[in-house]
């Protein structure tokens, strides 16, 4: 194997304020391919996260539009019935209300008849009724 130029400073003599220098770069040499690899791997992890935050929204987008659809269908249902219902009462209110008016009006037909009634009695026989 060639001499590299670690091999030449290994020939050096090993003292304790080169050791120190020797560590502190082997540590920043760690730590700069630690922080890269943490880096990449935070970027990935990154995009992977966008990446499910938009599935779950279109997911969660496209479970309310169903639910909005069902519930529109529900709401149309209930409305109809109500329709129905209301129909219902409607056509009622008008035959009782139709009762009562010619139930009013037959008694204005009696009343009308009673009173020329009364005239007659008053005429022929003198007599007042009221």
């Amino acid at each position: 194997m060639p001499k590299t130029q670690r091999n030449n400073q290994h020939s050096q003599p090993l003292t304790e304020p080169r050791l120190e220098k020797l560590l502190s770069e082997q540590t920043s040499v760690i730590l700069e391919a630690v922080d890269k690899r943490l880096s990449a791997q935070e970027a990935r992890l990154d995009s992977q996260l966008a990446a499910q935050e938009i599935r779950f929204s279109e997911r969660l987008e496209s479970r309310l539009a169903a639910q909005e659809i069902r519930f529109n269908a529900k709401l149309e249902k209930l409305e109809g019935r109500f329709m129905k219902k209301l129909d219902e009462l409607t056509t009622t209110l008008d035959k009782f209300l139709k009762r009562v008016t010619d139930v009013e009006e037959e008694f204005i037909f009696l009343k009308e008849d009673l009173r020329r009634v009364k005239a007659v009695i008053r005429e022929k026989l003198g007599v007042s009724l009221d």
